[in-house]
Protein backbone atom coordinates (compact mmCIF):
# COMPACT_ATOMS: atom_id res chain seq x y z
CA UNK A 1 0.00 0.00 0.00
CA UNK A 2 1.30 3.86 -0.43
CA UNK A 3 1.53 5.83 2.47
CA UNK A 4 -0.07 8.75 1.91
CA UNK A 5 -3.01 10.23 3.29
CA UNK A 6 -6.08 11.61 0.72
CA UNK A 7 -7.99 14.58 2.44
CA UNK A 8 -11.74 15.04 0.67
CA UNK A 9 -14.41 17.72 1.30
CA UNK A 10 -17.81 16.35 0.73
CA UNK A 11 -19.16 19.72 1.81
CA UNK A 12 -17.63 23.25 3.27
CA UNK A 13 -15.23 24.59 0.67
CA UNK A 14 -16.62 27.49 -1.03
CA UNK A 15 -19.06 27.49 0.91
CA UNK A 16 -20.33 28.21 4.70
CA UNK A 17 -22.50 25.32 5.65
CA UNK A 18 -22.43 21.33 5.13
CA UNK A 19 -19.52 21.09 6.38
CA UNK A 20 -17.75 17.69 6.14
CA UNK A 21 -14.34 16.33 5.51
CA UNK A 22 -12.62 12.96 5.14
CA UNK A 23 -9.40 11.76 5.59
CA UNK A 24 -8.44 8.53 4.17
CA UNK A 25 -5.43 6.82 4.68
CA UNK A 26 -4.91 3.46 2.92
CA UNK A 27 -8.08 1.34 3.96
CA UNK A 28 -9.24 3.78 6.35
CA UNK A 29 -11.30 6.99 6.68
CA UNK A 30 -11.97 9.39 9.54
CA UNK A 31 -14.51 12.17 9.18
CA UNK A 32 -14.51 15.23 10.60
CA UNK A 33 -18.36 16.99 11.33
CA UNK A 34 -21.60 15.90 9.74
CA UNK A 35 -23.16 19.57 8.85
CA UNK A 36 -26.67 20.99 6.96
CA UNK A 37 -26.64 22.96 4.56
CA UNK A 38 -30.17 25.71 3.97
CA UNK A 39 -31.94 25.68 1.12
CA UNK A 40 -32.42 29.20 -0.90
CA UNK A 41 -35.35 30.72 -2.29
CA UNK A 42 -35.05 28.54 -5.91
CA UNK A 43 -35.46 25.75 -4.35
CA UNK A 44 -39.08 25.03 -3.54
CA UNK A 45 -40.24 22.63 -1.03
CA UNK A 46 -36.60 22.15 0.15
CA UNK A 47 -35.98 22.87 3.87
CA UNK A 48 -32.66 21.79 3.88
CA UNK A 49 -29.52 20.39 1.95
CA UNK A 50 -26.87 17.31 3.74
CA UNK A 51 -23.69 16.39 1.96
CA UNK A 52 -23.48 13.92 -0.89
CA UNK A 53 -21.94 10.82 0.63
CA UNK A 54 -22.36 8.55 -2.74
CA UNK A 55 -18.37 8.24 -2.61
CA UNK A 56 -18.96 6.85 1.38
CA UNK A 57 -21.51 4.40 0.10
CA UNK A 58 -19.43 2.91 -2.75
CA UNK A 59 -15.86 2.91 -0.96
CA UNK A 60 -14.83 -0.53 0.05
CA UNK A 61 -12.66 1.51 3.17
CA UNK A 62 -13.33 0.97 6.56
CA UNK A 63 -15.00 4.54 8.09
CA UNK A 64 -12.74 4.10 11.52
CA UNK A 65 -14.66 6.95 13.61
CA UNK A 66 -16.20 10.52 13.43
CA UNK A 67 -15.31 13.34 15.40
CA UNK A 68 -17.36 17.35 15.59
CA UNK A 69 -15.59 19.89 16.55
CA UNK A 70 -18.50 22.27 17.69
CA UNK A 71 -22.17 21.84 17.92
CA UNK A 72 -23.78 24.40 15.17
CA UNK A 73 -26.25 22.59 12.46
CA UNK A 74 -23.85 23.51 9.76
CA UNK A 75 -21.38 21.22 11.62
CA UNK A 76 -23.38 18.36 13.24
CA UNK A 77 -27.21 18.89 12.07
CA UNK A 78 -26.73 16.23 9.12
CA UNK A 79 -26.06 13.06 11.30
CA UNK A 80 -29.63 12.01 12.08
CA UNK A 81 -29.82 11.59 7.91
CA UNK A 82 -26.46 10.54 7.40
CA UNK A 83 -25.64 8.19 9.66
CA UNK A 84 -28.60 5.35 9.08
CA UNK A 85 -27.06 5.14 5.94
CA UNK A 86 -23.68 4.29 7.24
CA UNK A 87 -21.86 1.02 9.16
CA UNK A 88 -21.82 1.47 12.61
CA UNK A 89 -18.61 3.47 13.51
CA UNK A 90 -17.71 5.29 17.36
CA UNK A 91 -18.70 9.44 17.36
CA UNK A 92 -16.55 11.54 19.70
CA UNK A 93 -17.13 15.16 20.48
CA UNK A 94 -16.56 17.41 23.61
CA UNK A 95 -19.59 17.54 26.17
CA UNK A 96 -21.92 20.48 24.83
CA UNK A 97 -21.52 19.11 21.33
CA UNK A 98 -21.67 15.79 22.44
CA UNK A 99 -25.40 16.82 23.80
CA UNK A 100 -26.78 19.04 21.31
CA UNK A 101 -26.02 15.79 18.86
CA UNK A 102 -26.88 12.87 20.81
CA UNK A 103 -30.32 15.26 21.54
CA UNK A 104 -30.58 15.54 17.57
CA UNK A 105 -30.33 11.68 17.66
CA UNK A 106 -32.53 10.88 19.76
CA UNK A 107 -35.18 13.00 18.65
CA UNK A 108 -35.01 11.49 15.42
CA UNK A 109 -34.72 8.62 17.05
CA UNK A 110 -31.38 7.31 15.69
CA UNK A 111 -29.52 4.87 17.69
CA UNK A 112 -26.03 5.97 17.75
CA UNK A 113 -25.07 7.90 20.02
CA UNK A 114 -21.69 10.64 20.40
CA UNK A 115 -19.41 9.66 23.13
CA UNK A 116 -18.16 12.62 25.58
CA UNK A 117 -14.34 13.87 25.50
CA UNK A 118 -12.94 16.45 27.92
CA UNK A 119 -10.25 18.73 26.92
CA UNK A 120 -8.01 17.63 29.24
CA UNK A 121 -8.28 13.37 28.45
CA UNK A 122 -9.19 14.64 24.94
CA UNK A 123 -6.70 11.73 23.00
CA UNK A 124 -8.61 9.17 20.52
CA UNK A 125 -7.37 6.49 18.77
CA UNK A 126 -9.29 6.11 15.63
CA UNK A 127 -7.59 3.19 13.43
CA UNK A 128 -4.14 4.85 12.43
CA UNK A 129 -5.39 8.70 13.70
CA UNK A 130 -5.34 9.63 16.64
CA UNK A 131 -7.54 12.72 16.80
CA UNK A 132 -6.63 15.33 19.98
CA UNK A 133 -9.49 18.03 21.02
CA UNK A 134 -8.12 21.82 21.07
CA UNK A 135 -10.01 24.45 22.79
CA UNK A 136 -10.70 27.42 20.91
CA UNK A 137 -13.75 29.99 21.52
CA UNK A 138 -16.40 30.59 18.83
CA UNK A 139 -20.06 31.31 19.27
CA UNK A 140 -20.78 28.19 20.78
CA UNK A 141 -19.55 26.70 23.98
CA UNK A 142 -16.88 23.52 23.57
CA UNK A 143 -15.57 24.64 20.19
CA UNK A 144 -12.66 22.58 19.30
CA UNK A 145 -9.74 22.18 16.68
CA UNK A 146 -8.96 19.34 16.10
CA UNK A 147 -4.57 17.45 16.39
CA UNK A 148 -5.17 14.62 13.73
CA UNK A 149 -2.06 12.49 13.48
CA UNK A 150 -1.15 10.05 10.95
CA UNK A 151 1.45 7.64 9.51
CA UNK A 152 2.13 10.54 6.91
CA UNK A 153 2.48 13.83 9.42
CA UNK A 154 0.49 15.69 11.71
CA UNK A 155 -2.69 17.81 10.41
CA UNK A 156 -4.41 20.80 12.45
CA UNK A 157 -8.10 20.54 11.54
CA UNK A 158 -8.78 24.56 12.61
CA UNK A 159 -12.80 24.66 11.81
CA UNK A 160 -14.62 27.61 12.85
CA UNK A 161 -12.61 30.10 15.49
CA UNK A 162 -11.99 33.11 16.86
CA UNK A 163 -9.23 34.12 19.54
CA UNK A 164 -11.20 36.32 22.32
CA UNK A 165 -9.34 36.67 25.44
CA UNK A 166 -12.32 37.82 27.78
CA UNK A 167 -14.90 35.50 26.44
CA UNK A 168 -17.85 35.26 28.65
CA UNK A 169 -17.55 31.84 30.13
CA UNK A 170 -13.85 32.63 30.73
CA UNK A 171 -12.51 29.37 28.72
CA UNK A 172 -9.98 30.84 26.68
CA UNK A 173 -8.53 29.28 23.40
CA UNK A 174 -5.78 27.00 24.45
CA UNK A 175 -2.72 28.40 23.06
CA UNK A 176 -0.03 26.52 25.15
CA UNK A 177 -1.83 23.42 23.53
CA UNK A 178 -1.97 24.44 19.89
CA UNK A 179 1.83 24.90 20.23
CA UNK A 180 3.09 21.95 21.59
CA UNK A 181 0.74 19.68 19.54
CA UNK A 182 2.03 21.49 16.38
CA UNK A 183 6.12 21.52 17.88
CA UNK A 184 5.68 17.69 16.24
CA UNK A 185 5.49 19.09 13.18
CA UNK A 186 2.21 19.97 10.71
CA UNK A 187 1.98 19.02 7.22
CA UNK A 188 -0.84 21.20 6.58
CA UNK A 189 -3.76 23.60 8.99
CA UNK A 190 -6.94 23.30 7.53
CA UNK A 191 -8.47 26.75 8.61
CA UNK A 192 -11.68 28.63 9.18
CA UNK A 193 -11.26 31.33 6.62
CA UNK A 194 -14.89 33.36 7.13
CA UNK A 195 -13.16 35.96 8.19
CA UNK A 196 -10.11 36.59 6.20
CA UNK A 197 -11.64 39.64 4.48
CA UNK A 198 -11.59 41.94 7.34
CA UNK A 199 -8.85 43.29 8.91
CA UNK A 200 -7.77 43.67 12.85
CA UNK A 201 -9.86 41.53 15.56
CA UNK A 202 -13.22 40.34 16.12
CA UNK A 203 -13.96 43.05 19.44
CA UNK A 204 -14.39 40.43 22.53
CA UNK A 205 -18.36 39.24 23.46
CA UNK A 206 -17.68 41.31 27.05
CA UNK A 207 -18.64 44.63 25.28
CA UNK A 208 -22.18 43.35 24.08
CA UNK A 209 -23.36 42.82 27.76
CA UNK A 210 -22.94 46.31 28.34
CA UNK A 211 -25.23 47.51 24.90
CA UNK A 212 -27.75 45.74 26.11
CA UNK A 213 -27.85 46.98 29.58
CA UNK A 214 -27.89 50.31 28.14
CA UNK A 215 -30.67 49.62 25.63
CA UNK A 216 -32.80 47.06 28.39
CA UNK A 217 -32.99 50.28 30.70
CA UNK A 218 -34.46 52.94 27.88
CA UNK A 219 -37.29 50.35 26.45
CA UNK A 220 -40.37 51.28 28.01
CA UNK A 221 -42.52 47.97 26.04
CA UNK A 222 -41.25 44.40 25.19
CA UNK A 223 -37.24 43.87 25.09
CA UNK A 224 -37.31 40.98 21.97
CA UNK A 225 -34.19 39.89 21.67
CA UNK A 226 -33.40 37.46 18.36
CA UNK A 227 -30.09 35.28 18.04
CA UNK A 228 -28.77 31.64 17.68
CA UNK A 229 -30.27 29.25 19.74
CA UNK A 230 -26.70 28.14 20.44
CA UNK A 231 -24.99 31.33 21.59
CA UNK A 232 -25.06 30.33 25.49
CA UNK A 233 -22.78 33.01 26.40
CA UNK A 234 -24.94 35.92 24.55
CA UNK A 235 -28.60 34.58 26.12
CA UNK A 236 -26.36 34.21 29.41
CA UNK A 237 -25.77 37.65 29.09
CA UNK A 238 -29.35 38.95 27.95
CA UNK A 239 -30.78 36.54 31.33
CA UNK A 240 -28.40 38.43 33.37
CA UNK A 241 -29.12 42.08 32.60
CA UNK A 242 -33.07 41.00 32.17
CA UNK A 243 -32.51 40.09 36.24
CA UNK A 244 -30.75 43.15 36.73
CA UNK A 245 -33.96 45.47 34.77
CA UNK A 246 -36.44 43.06 37.04
CA UNK A 247 -37.96 41.64 33.78
CA UNK A 248 -39.06 37.84 33.41
CA UNK A 249 -37.53 36.10 30.34
CA UNK A 250 -39.51 34.17 28.30
CA UNK A 251 -37.97 31.45 25.31
CA UNK A 252 -40.13 31.27 21.55
CA UNK A 253 -39.17 28.80 19.30
CA UNK A 254 -38.68 24.79 19.82
CA UNK A 255 -34.52 25.35 18.89
CA UNK A 256 -34.16 27.46 21.24
CA UNK A 257 -35.73 26.13 23.93
CA UNK A 258 -34.26 22.56 23.48
CA UNK A 259 -30.62 24.52 23.68
CA UNK A 260 -32.10 26.14 27.07
CA UNK A 261 -32.53 22.97 28.41
CA UNK A 262 -29.45 21.46 27.17
CA UNK A 263 -27.26 23.81 29.08
CA UNK A 264 -29.32 24.38 31.88
CA UNK A 265 -28.73 20.38 32.32
CA UNK A 266 -25.15 20.56 31.66
CA UNK A 267 -24.39 23.45 33.69
CA UNK A 268 -23.83 26.00 31.38
CA UNK A 269 -26.52 28.62 31.83
CA UNK A 270 -27.68 30.04 34.55
CA UNK A 271 -31.20 30.72 34.96
CA UNK A 272 -33.10 30.88 38.32
CA UNK A 273 -36.36 29.44 37.90
CA UNK A 274 -38.60 32.43 39.30
CA UNK A 275 -37.15 34.23 36.33
CA UNK A 276 -38.03 32.02 33.35
CA UNK A 277 -41.91 32.52 32.18
CA UNK A 278 -43.54 29.99 29.97
CA UNK A 279 -45.26 31.53 26.73
CA UNK A 280 -49.00 31.46 28.07
CA UNK A 281 -47.59 33.42 31.54
CA UNK A 282 -46.94 36.31 29.18
CA UNK A 283 -50.04 38.23 29.58
CA UNK A 284 -50.06 38.12 33.29
CA UNK A 285 -47.03 40.67 33.44
CA UNK A 286 -46.91 44.57 31.62
CA UNK A 287 -44.90 44.38 28.64
CA UNK A 288 -42.13 46.33 30.44
CA UNK A 289 -41.39 43.13 32.42
CA UNK A 290 -40.70 41.03 30.03
CA UNK A 291 -37.59 39.89 28.12
CA UNK A 292 -38.41 37.72 25.13
CA UNK A 293 -35.66 35.18 23.57
CA UNK A 294 -36.88 34.36 20.47
CA UNK A 295 -35.66 32.06 17.43
CA UNK A 296 -35.62 32.62 14.09
CA UNK A 297 -32.60 35.33 13.61
CA UNK A 298 -32.28 34.03 10.16
CA UNK A 299 -35.61 34.87 8.85
CA UNK A 300 -37.16 31.38 9.01
CA UNK A 301 -40.52 31.26 7.53
CA UNK A 302 -41.74 29.46 10.26
CA UNK A 303 -40.13 31.05 13.00
CA UNK A 304 -41.33 32.21 15.74
CA UNK A 305 -39.80 35.86 15.24
CA UNK A 306 -41.67 35.43 12.17
CA UNK A 307 -44.87 34.84 13.42
CA UNK A 308 -44.39 37.59 15.41
CA UNK A 309 -43.61 40.10 13.05
CA UNK A 310 -46.36 39.01 10.76
CA UNK A 311 -49.13 39.22 13.47
CA UNK A 312 -49.50 35.82 13.80
CA UNK A 313 -48.01 34.68 17.23
CA UNK A 314 -50.80 33.68 19.24
CA UNK A 315 -49.42 35.04 22.74
CA UNK A 316 -47.07 37.98 21.55
CA UNK A 317 -48.43 40.82 19.85
CA UNK A 318 -45.74 43.96 18.90
CA UNK A 319 -46.60 47.55 19.71
CA UNK A 320 -44.58 50.98 18.81
CA UNK A 321 -42.90 50.90 22.90
CA UNK A 322 -41.22 47.49 22.17
CA UNK A 323 -37.17 46.86 21.14
CA UNK A 324 -36.51 44.50 18.56
CA UNK A 325 -32.88 43.24 18.68
CA UNK A 326 -31.05 41.25 15.71
CA UNK A 327 -28.34 39.67 17.87
CA UNK A 328 -27.10 37.69 14.64
CA UNK A 329 -25.55 38.44 11.39
CA UNK A 330 -27.26 37.07 8.46
CA UNK A 331 -25.89 33.75 6.90
CA UNK A 332 -24.60 34.14 3.76
CA UNK A 333 -27.37 33.88 1.35
CA UNK A 334 -29.88 34.62 4.36
CA UNK A 335 -29.54 38.35 3.47
CA UNK A 336 -32.77 38.81 1.77
CA UNK A 337 -34.76 36.73 4.32
CA UNK A 338 -33.82 38.65 6.89
CA UNK A 339 -34.11 42.30 5.77
CA UNK A 340 -37.61 41.13 4.63
CA UNK A 341 -38.39 40.40 8.34
CA UNK A 342 -36.57 43.36 9.63
CA UNK A 343 -39.07 45.36 7.32
CA UNK A 344 -42.21 43.80 8.42
CA UNK A 345 -41.38 44.83 12.22
CA UNK A 346 -40.22 48.41 11.41
CA UNK A 347 -43.59 48.78 9.20
CA UNK A 348 -44.89 47.89 12.99
CA UNK A 349 -43.19 51.20 14.27
CA UNK A 350 -41.08 48.89 16.43
CA UNK A 351 -37.81 50.21 16.73
CA UNK A 352 -35.09 47.46 15.53
CA UNK A 353 -31.35 46.78 15.88
CA UNK A 354 -29.50 45.20 13.68
CA UNK A 355 -25.97 44.90 12.58
CA UNK A 356 -26.25 47.53 9.53
CA UNK A 357 -27.36 50.31 11.99
CA UNK A 358 -25.24 48.64 15.27
CA UNK A 359 -22.57 46.84 15.48
CA UNK A 360 -22.62 46.80 19.44
CA UNK A 361 -25.34 44.03 19.91
CA UNK A 362 -23.43 41.19 17.62
CA UNK A 363 -19.91 40.03 17.33
CA UNK A 364 -19.07 37.69 15.02
CA UNK A 365 -17.68 33.83 16.12
CA UNK A 366 -14.99 34.02 13.10
CA UNK A 367 -11.61 35.30 13.74
CA UNK A 368 -10.43 37.99 11.65
CA UNK A 369 -7.00 38.54 9.52
CA UNK A 370 -4.70 39.31 12.91
CA UNK A 371 -6.18 35.98 14.60
CA UNK A 372 -6.26 33.96 11.31
CA UNK A 373 -2.34 34.95 10.93
CA UNK A 374 -1.88 34.21 15.01
CA UNK A 375 -3.29 30.34 14.02
CA UNK A 376 -1.24 30.94 11.58
CA UNK A 377 2.47 31.62 13.70
CA UNK A 378 1.04 28.84 16.32
CA UNK A 379 0.88 26.06 14.38
CA UNK A 380 3.20 26.75 11.80
CA UNK A 381 2.06 24.43 8.94
CA UNK A 382 4.46 23.73 5.80
CA UNK A 383 1.25 24.02 3.72
CA UNK A 384 -2.24 25.15 4.30
CA UNK A 385 -5.81 24.92 2.86
CA UNK A 386 -8.76 27.50 4.05
CA UNK A 387 -12.32 25.54 4.45
CA UNK A 388 -15.56 26.90 5.67
CA UNK A 389 -15.99 30.14 3.63
CA UNK A 390 -16.59 31.33 0.37
CA UNK A 391 -14.20 31.64 -2.72
CA UNK A 392 -13.41 35.44 -2.12
CA UNK A 393 -12.89 34.81 1.29
CA UNK A 394 -10.56 31.57 0.26
CA UNK A 395 -8.95 33.95 -2.03
CA UNK A 396 -8.19 36.65 1.08
CA UNK A 397 -6.95 34.05 3.10
CA UNK A 398 -4.28 33.23 0.33
CA UNK A 399 -3.35 36.83 0.33
CA UNK A 400 -3.24 37.21 3.96
CA UNK A 401 -0.67 34.05 3.87
CA UNK A 402 1.36 35.19 1.15
CA UNK A 403 1.69 38.76 2.99
CA UNK A 404 3.12 36.91 6.05
CA UNK A 405 5.65 34.68 3.88
CA UNK A 406 4.30 31.61 2.58
CA UNK A 407 4.25 31.09 -0.89
CA UNK A 408 1.07 31.17 -3.35
CA UNK A 409 1.30 27.10 -4.20
CA UNK A 410 1.37 26.94 -0.64
CA UNK A 411 -2.36 27.70 -0.31
CA UNK A 412 -4.21 24.81 -1.54
CA UNK A 413 -7.20 25.74 -2.95
CA UNK A 414 -9.45 22.98 -3.24
CA UNK A 415 -13.84 22.28 -4.44
CA UNK A 416 -15.78 20.13 -2.85
CA UNK A 417 -15.07 16.51 -4.29
CA UNK A 418 -11.55 16.85 -5.02
CA UNK A 419 -8.94 15.14 -3.12
CA UNK A 420 -5.36 16.53 -2.29
CA UNK A 421 -3.22 13.79 -1.46
CA UNK A 422 -0.06 14.30 0.94
CA UNK A 423 2.57 11.98 1.01
CA UNK A 424 5.64 12.98 3.21
CA UNK A 425 8.00 13.84 0.12
CA UNK A 426 4.85 16.46 -2.08
CA UNK A 427 1.29 17.35 -2.26
CA UNK A 428 -0.75 16.43 -5.72
CA UNK A 429 -4.23 17.02 -6.33
CA UNK A 430 -5.93 13.83 -6.99
CA UNK A 431 -9.05 12.60 -8.43
CA UNK A 432 -12.19 14.86 -8.27
CA UNK A 433 -15.35 12.96 -6.46
CA UNK A 434 -18.30 14.63 -7.91
CA UNK A 435 -20.57 15.93 -5.29
CA UNK A 436 -24.23 17.04 -5.62
CA UNK A 437 -26.86 19.20 -3.53
CA UNK A 438 -29.35 16.64 -1.66
CA UNK A 439 -32.16 17.73 -0.69
CA UNK A 440 -34.57 17.13 2.26
CA UNK A 441 -38.45 18.10 1.58
CA UNK A 442 -39.69 20.34 4.03
CA UNK A 443 -43.22 18.10 4.69
CA UNK A 444 -41.53 14.54 4.54
CA UNK A 445 -38.25 15.31 5.59
CA UNK A 446 -37.71 12.33 2.93
CA UNK A 447 -34.69 13.02 0.39
CA UNK A 448 -35.50 15.10 -2.64
CA UNK A 449 -34.15 14.12 -5.89
CA UNK A 450 -32.82 16.85 -8.29
CA UNK A 451 -35.33 16.11 -11.27
CA UNK A 452 -38.69 16.63 -8.22
CA UNK A 453 -37.25 20.02 -7.88
CA UNK A 454 -36.85 20.83 -11.53
CA UNK A 455 -40.28 20.15 -12.20
CA UNK A 456 -41.25 22.32 -8.49
CA UNK A 457 -39.19 25.17 -10.46
CA UNK A 458 -41.22 24.48 -14.07
CA UNK A 459 -44.58 24.39 -12.08
CA UNK A 460 -43.75 28.06 -10.54
CA UNK A 461 -42.94 29.56 -13.20
CA UNK A 462 -44.92 28.13 -16.02
CA UNK A 463 -48.35 26.30 -14.63
CA UNK A 464 -49.15 22.68 -15.20
CA UNK A 465 -51.38 21.72 -18.53
CA UNK A 466 -53.26 17.94 -18.41
CA UNK A 467 -54.34 16.67 -21.13
CA UNK A 468 -56.82 13.42 -21.04
CA UNK A 469 -57.41 11.57 -24.72
CA UNK A 470 -59.02 8.77 -25.40
CA UNK A 471 -57.88 6.90 -28.22
CA UNK A 472 -58.86 4.58 -30.59
CA UNK A 473 -56.19 1.27 -30.29
CA UNK A 474 -57.60 -0.46 -33.59
CA UNK A 475 -56.12 3.29 -36.03
CA UNK A 476 -55.09 5.28 -33.59
CA UNK A 477 -57.88 8.17 -33.44
CA UNK A 478 -58.83 10.39 -31.49
CA UNK A 479 -61.93 9.44 -29.76
CA UNK A 480 -64.49 12.53 -28.71
CA UNK A 481 -63.00 15.65 -27.46
CA UNK A 482 -59.63 15.69 -25.15
CA UNK A 483 -60.48 16.92 -21.70
CA UNK A 484 -57.68 19.74 -20.72
CA UNK A 485 -57.24 20.98 -17.57
CA UNK A 486 -54.74 24.11 -17.27
CA UNK A 487 -53.89 25.83 -14.19
CA UNK A 488 -51.54 28.60 -13.44
CA UNK A 489 -53.04 30.53 -16.46
CA UNK A 490 -55.35 33.37 -16.83
CA UNK A 491 -58.79 33.19 -17.91
CA UNK A 492 -58.17 34.56 -21.40
CA UNK A 493 -55.21 32.66 -21.73
CA UNK A 494 -57.05 29.50 -21.20
CA UNK A 495 -60.15 29.82 -23.64
CA UNK A 496 -57.87 31.22 -26.14
CA UNK A 497 -55.64 27.73 -25.73
CA UNK A 498 -58.38 25.52 -25.61
CA UNK A 499 -59.70 25.75 -29.25
CA UNK A 500 -56.38 25.82 -30.76
CA UNK A 501 -55.30 22.79 -28.85
CA UNK A 502 -58.47 20.56 -29.53
CA UNK A 503 -57.42 21.51 -33.57
CA UNK A 504 -53.32 20.14 -32.94
CA UNK A 505 -54.34 17.41 -31.42
CA UNK A 506 -57.17 15.97 -33.91
CA UNK A 507 -53.95 16.75 -36.67
CA UNK A 508 -51.43 15.31 -34.82
CA UNK A 509 -53.65 11.99 -34.35
CA UNK A 510 -55.36 12.10 -37.45
CA UNK A 511 -52.28 11.48 -39.49
CA UNK A 512 -52.11 8.07 -38.03
CA UNK A 513 -52.82 4.65 -39.68
CA UNK A 514 -53.31 1.61 -38.21
CA UNK A 515 -53.55 -0.46 -35.06
CA UNK A 516 -51.47 1.63 -31.95
CA UNK A 517 -48.59 -0.90 -30.76
CA UNK A 518 -46.18 1.95 -29.09
CA UNK A 519 -48.79 3.88 -26.64
CA UNK A 520 -45.15 5.95 -24.96
CA UNK A 521 -45.02 7.09 -28.65
CA UNK A 522 -48.75 8.72 -28.48
CA UNK A 523 -48.18 9.90 -25.33
CA UNK A 524 -45.22 11.95 -26.42
CA UNK A 525 -47.00 12.56 -29.86
CA UNK A 526 -49.73 14.43 -27.53
CA UNK A 527 -47.37 16.39 -25.30
CA UNK A 528 -44.85 17.82 -27.83
CA UNK A 529 -47.53 19.35 -29.78
CA UNK A 530 -49.25 21.00 -26.73
CA UNK A 531 -46.00 22.25 -25.25
CA UNK A 532 -45.65 23.60 -29.57
CA UNK A 533 -48.70 25.72 -29.03
CA UNK A 534 -48.08 26.90 -25.81
CA UNK A 535 -45.02 28.79 -26.54
CA UNK A 536 -46.25 29.60 -29.99
CA UNK A 537 -49.35 31.84 -27.97
CA UNK A 538 -48.29 32.22 -24.94
CA UNK A 539 -44.78 32.00 -24.55
CA UNK A 540 -45.00 29.39 -21.54
CA UNK A 541 -43.46 26.52 -20.84
CA UNK A 542 -45.66 24.98 -18.54
CA UNK A 543 -45.34 21.31 -16.98
CA UNK A 544 -47.78 18.86 -19.51
CA UNK A 545 -48.98 16.13 -18.30
CA UNK A 546 -50.32 13.49 -21.59
CA UNK A 547 -52.96 11.16 -20.21
CA UNK A 548 -53.70 8.63 -22.81
CA UNK A 549 -56.35 6.64 -22.41
CA UNK A 550 -56.93 3.27 -24.82
CA UNK A 551 -60.59 2.25 -26.21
Amino acid sequence: MHNQLSFIPLGGIGDVTKNMYLYDYNDQILIIDCGLGFADETMLGVDLLLPDITYLLATKKKIVGMVLTHGHEDHIGALPFILPQLPPFPLFATPFTASLANEKLKEFKIGHRVQEVTFEKSEVQLGVFRASFIRVTHSVPDTSHIFIQTPVGNFYHGSDFKFDDTPVDGKKSDYEKIAKLSSLGVVCLMSDCLGAERKGRIPTEITIENSFSQEIQKCRGKFIVTTYSSNIARLNQIIAVSQKAGRKVCFLGRSLKKTKDVALERGYMKLAPHLELEVDQIKQYPDNKLTLVVAGSQGQEESAMARIANGEHREVKLNPEDVVIFSADPIPGNEVLVYELIDTITKKGVRVLYTAVSREFHVSGHGSQEELEQLISLVKPKKLLPIGGGFRQMAAYRDLAQNIGYKKSDVLFLEDGQEIIFTKENTTFGKIIPVKNVYVDEVSGEEVESFVLRDRQKLSEGGIVIVLCEVDSSNGQLVGRPDIIIRGFTFDDISRLNVKLLQDIKAVLGGRKGRVTNWVHVRKLVAEVTERRIFRDLRRRPMVIPVVIEV
